[in-house]
């Protein structure tokens, strides 16, 4: 399942932040999400990058949040 931000719907190809750690880690910016994003969500392939992580008001939980 390809990795998409559930709010602004861009791909981690698209967000800078993900490029450069993928390139600093050597692999593709999808799998950089994959393994290195909090709110990555497996079952989905959803997350929430930064920018809009902060806009929703920077949600958590005791187990972890996770993008719907």
């Amino acid at each position: 399942m390809k990795p998409i931000c559930a709010y602004c719907k861009k791909l981690p190809a698209e967000i800078e932040e993900y490029i450069e750690g993928a390139e600093q880690l050597e692999t593709t910016p999808d799998d950089y999400v994959r393994r290195e994003e909090g709110t990555f969500n497996p079952a989905n392939g959803h997350f929430a990058c930064t920018e809009c992580y902060i806009a929703i008001g920077m949600p958590s939980s005791p187990t972890g949040w996770v993008a719907p």
